[in-house]
């Protein structure tokens, strides 16, 4: 939350404030298309939560045009969402700095008596809203049952936090002088967040802008943005203020002009990204001309050890925890095995048979499934090149290896070993249910 503050002394000069009581609306000037209702949907998703406009200074806001978003598992299409494009991105940013200038007013505990009735609406809510991850995302339902949870626990925390933002008082090396320390909010926060965990991202990095006293335009993943959509339906029904927290989905190809406009808006005062290390280069390069303050979680390529030491069995447990879950879609995810050669050929044994054991396959309303759908054909195609990359290297199938008979987001656990360091899957990460092991 630390990064969502400024430090300045007590001299400096405030913004000017608007009063706390000023109730925002969105300007005559926002482009503002006609109201869409909700998304259909498939049954069983809630009608109330699945939204499909933008939402900025407190309102459904439609865009020109719309796209569709799929549910990885079927294909089926679950609605069609506003397509905002930067005139959409500026506006929110626009609201979002007119609701800073009384929102950094409101007292901390107010703050947190909202963030707090917005987690016990997403505790209220929690069973429709992991169905809508699991839908768009395909993620097991399970899974997204255990999102919400710490997804709310974020605001939940920072609902108490807020409450102890406390500044300092600092010696000096003049005897007769003292150092006063205030903490300020920043401004407006851009959040833009990736579509394996759509709820948890959100809400770990609003909580804290908003506990600070800042406000924030969020740009969810094309694929995912249904998540964002219904937390902001939640936060207006917790009395949020309007402007406070705006979303605008864009498709893909909005994303770059999208992701531009947010990045290099002079009202913007902090840009929060989670993704891939390219898309943040291209982020970091367009924050640096207005040396923005910038927070990014990006790609990894994380080693598993196994020394000759190693208990086995303790080994393979912590091999299948760390690799499949969300199929290996997710940014901790181990993405090689560096297995010492003594313990080598029994490690392998043992985890080939833990994944056939243990691992099913299946559309992710399915209870019985532990491995959902990839997140679209892009996903399976790359793990499908550092598969076939491997073999062609020299590399051996234990299991897997091929997309999977359900359907063709999906694609089957898969072990391999004799892997080499000149392979893709040992240089990049796989971000799919793929384990190759390295034999050192």
């Amino acid at each position: 939350m630390a990064t969502c503050f400024r430090l300045r002394s007590c001299l400096a000069l405030h913004l000017p404030r608007t009063p706390p009581s000023r109730v925002l609306r969105p300007r005559a000037d926002y482009p503002v298309g006609r109201i869409r209702g909700y998304a259909r949907g498939p049954a069983g998703l809630s009608s109330a939560l699945l939204r499909t406009d933008g939402f900025v200074g407190g309102s459904w806001l439609s865009a020109a045009a719309t796209f569709p978003v799929h549910d990885p598992a079927s294909g089926a299409e679950l609605g069609l969402v506003a397509d905002c494009g930067v005139p959409e991105a500026r506006a929110a940013v626009r609201a979002a700095y007119e609701a800073f200038c009384s929102w950094r007013g409101v007292s901390a505990k107010e703050r947190s008596s909202l963030l707090r009735k917005w987690y016990d609406l997403m505790i209220q809510n929690k069973d429709d809203l992991a169905k809508i991850i699991t839908a768009e995302s395909g993620k097991p339902l399970k899974e997204a049952q255990g999102e919400i949870l710490y997804s709310a626990n974020f605001l939940e925390w920072f609902s108490e936090e807020a409450r102890r933002v406390y500044g300092d008082i600092i010696y000096t090396p003049a005897k007769e002088k003292r150092g006063l320390v205030l903490k300020q909010p920043l401004g407006v926060a851009a959040v833009i967040t990736p579509w394996n965990f759509p709820s948890a991202m959100i809400t770990r990095k609003v909580g804290a802008a908003l506990a600070a006293g800042c406000t924030v335009v969020v740009k969810p993943a094309e694929d995912t943005p249904f998540s964002a959509l219904a937390l902001a339906a939640l936060a207006d029904q917790a009395g949020i203020p309007p402007g406070v927290y705006n979303v605008i989905p864009c498709s893909q190809k909005k994303a770059k002009e999208v992701g531009e406009a947010l990045c290099t808006d002079p009202l913007v005062s902090k840009i929060s990204f989670t993704g891939s290390t390219a898309t943040g280069k291209v982020l970091l390069h367009h924050a640096a001309n207005s040396v923005k303050r910038v927070s990014m979680e990006l790609g990894g390529h994380a080693p598993f050890i196994v020394f000759d030491s190693a208990n086995v069995d303790q080994a393979v447990a912590g091999a299948m925890a760390s690799k499949f879950r969300n199929s290996g879609q997710t940014c901790v995810c181990s993405n090689r095995f560096l297995v010492q050669r003594g313990i080598h050929d029994s490690f392998v044994k043992k985890f080939a048979e833990a994944i056939k054991t243990n691992l099913h396959v299946g559309n992710g309303f399915e209870e019985r499934t532990t491995q959902g759908p990839l997140i679209n054909e892009k996903a399976v195609e790359k793990v499908e090149k550092h598969v076939s990359d491997a073999i062609s290297k020299g590399a051996t199938v234990v299991t897997g290896g091929k997309r999977h008979q359900v359907g063709k987001n999906f694609f089957e656990p898969t072990l391999l070993s004799n892997v080499t360091r000149d392979m893709l899957c040992s240089q990049e990460e796989t971000f799919g249910p793929v384990a190759p092991v390295i034999n050192r």
